[in-house]
């Protein structure tokens, strides 16, 4: 029996030691909130960071589309691209977020409705599905809608209107991307794997689509609105135009033949260049910062999408030169090793490796690239034969390697990666979403995938070519001839981009150059052949 004192020794120890206890509980606590505090500043900061990435994309969109087009048309286009940026954050402030993630009773999973204006939007907001705090998550995923409003404008160079370009554009950022961000993206879509049935929200079926950061969801939109933009304006005057030709039959235009197609050619293969590098590096911040978040395990996926992505790009340039150089063997073309060709493989391979960069393994990443540049070379190949004009190849690498980039992950993904990438949020009765490739479960994943990019390309297709075909019938589409041929930077009084009277005065003194890059397109045209001439009189 222990003494008095022994007693009071031991009592005393015990609630020294729980007080000590309670304190270290305390520390823990507090730890832990700061802990927190600093996660959720690291990934708003991981937001913002890949939020400037992508909208630096707009750079390179502007260097790809001012280099293709031909000269007269360089300032409009550069206006168009500067202005789908100023549309863009103004209309997805508006009505974009709200449509593509709001949440109110008015939300259904074909379109979302709440937080319009960005009201009711709460700073706290760590929801993953709405992209992190809702500021940074606006601004990221206001940088992805500015990209798909870009890639129509380059499909639709040098015969569109200016009026019918604020008109389509408008529709897109407002209306039709936003429904396919809901559908792929919310917790409420119909297709969404983020949409696991604890809101009275429509499912089709179990499983959701896997679109990481954009194949279908970004890429897909913009490229099947610029097919269907393609369609209705037909081709540009002397380009890829015959006798009740597809693009004629649906415009109602005829347009007189043999002018030469190297005078469509771009005009600046270092603009090209350039903004492909940008784009690219863009693309770090498109897909890797994708993830959301930085903090745990979401940067090591973030490094394994730097890893899928370069492999991606790079095998789909390579892709498309082996298969250009195969069509060139059969006489399908004439130059074995294009530039043009290589740079917009590397696009191409980066649209199809969007969709799965997080679930697929690097040698899966080189397949997807390679098929994805072959994919490019063979749709561009596609839309000449049927005479569809689209100056910047927008819907063969947005349009075709966006379907072919949601696809193979039905093919490729596994569902390790899966899990790695989506946690516990893609489970579904025991099992994770994967595709043919993952040998444990079999493929459950494909069929989703090619619903979706089907509905995707219907939805987006049909939208746009309602709203252009409208304009078409308003006259209001298509500039006149006499403003193509003069050239949209002084049809639309926008000034000429570049002094051409003077470089060509500086370059050749000996000939005078009597007209400016703001004349006709044939005074230009003249222009080219006396410069061809005195090169190569020299």
């Amino acid at each position: 029996m222990a003494t008095p004192t022994q007693t009071i020794t031991q009592t005393t120890a015990t609630l020294v030691n729980h007080d000590l206890a309670l304190r270290l509980i305390g520390e823990i606590e507090g730890l832990e909130e700061r802990k927190a505090s600093v996660d959720e500043g690291v990934n708003i900061a991981w937001l913002l960071f890949g939020a400037s990435l992508v909208f630096f994309m707009q750079a390179g969109f502007a260097m790809l589309e001012s280099g293709t087009v031909r000269t007269w048309n360089v300032t409009s286009i550069l206006f168009k691209n500067t202005m789908d940026g100023v549309l863009s954050a103004a209309l997805f402030w508006m009505c974009g977020w709200g449509f593509s993630y709001g949440t109110s009773n008015a939300e259904t999973s074909f379109i979302g409705a709440g937080q319009f204006f960005l009201i009711s939007a709460s700073p706290s907001d760590t929801n993953l599905v709405s992209g992190g705090p809702d500021h940074a998550g606006w601004l990221f995923q206001w940088a992805f809608a500015a990209t798909a409003a870009t890639i129509v404008s380059g499909a639709v160079a040098e015969r569109c209107r200016l009026g019918a370009y604020f008109v389509y554009t408008i529709l897109l950022i407002a209306i039709i991307y936003p429904v396919v961000v809901h559908w792929g993206w919310s917790s409420c879509g119909w297709a969404s794997a983020f949409n696991d049935g604890s809101k009275d929200c429509f499912k089709f079926g179990q499983l959701g689509v896997i679109d990481f950061a954009g194949s279908g969801v970004v890429h897909m939109t913009g490229g099947f609105s610029a097919l269907a933009g393609s369609v209705m304006l037909g081709p540009r005057r002397g380009r890829l135009t015959g006798e009740d030709s597809p693009a004629e039959l649906a415009t109602g235009y005829r347009f007189e033949k043999g002018v030469a197609d190297d005078q469509f050619n771009p005009h600046s293969i270092p603009q090209q260049a350039l903004g492909v590098f940008i784009l690219w590096f863009g693309w770090y911040g498109f897909n890797c910062v994708s993830t959301l978040a930085i903090t745990g395990g979401a940067g090591a996926v973030a490094a394994k999408v730097a890893a899928t992505t370069t492999m991606g790009a790079a095998m789909g340039g390579l892709g498309a030169l082996i298969f250009n150089r195969i069509l060139v063997a059969f006489k399908k073309r004439t130059t074995a090793y294009d530039i043009s060709t290589l740079l917009n493989g590397i696009l191409g391979g980066l649209v199809s490796i969007t969709a799965g960069c997080a679930v697929v393994e690097p040698w899966a990443a080189v397949v997807i690239g390679i098929v994805g540049g072959m994919t490019y070379v063979g749709a561009s190949a596609m839309l000449k034969g049927l005479e569809i004009d689209d100056p910047l190849d927008a819907f063969p690498v947005h349009g075709a390697c966006g379907i072919w980039g949601v696809i193979s992950v039905g093919i490729f993904a596994n569902s390790q990666n899966v899990y790695r990438a989506y946690g516990t949020s893609l489970l579904r009765d025991g099992k994770y979403l994967d595709g043919f490739y993952d040998q444990a479960d079999g493929g459950n994943q494909f069929d989703v995938q090619l619903l979706f990019a089907l509905c995707v390309a219907l939805w987006s297709f049909s939208a746009s070519f309602i709203t252009f075909y409208i304009l078409s019938k308003l006259n209001l589409l298509r500039v006149s001839a006499a403003d193509e041929e003069r050239g949209l930077d002084a049809a639309e009084g926008m000034g000429a981009a570049y002094e051409m009277k003077q470089i060509m005065e500086k370059a050749f003194p000996e000939k005078n150059v009597a007209s400016s890059s703001s004349s006709s397109s044939s005074s230009s045209l003249k222009k080219n052949k006396e410069a061809k001439e005195v090169k190569e009189s020299v």
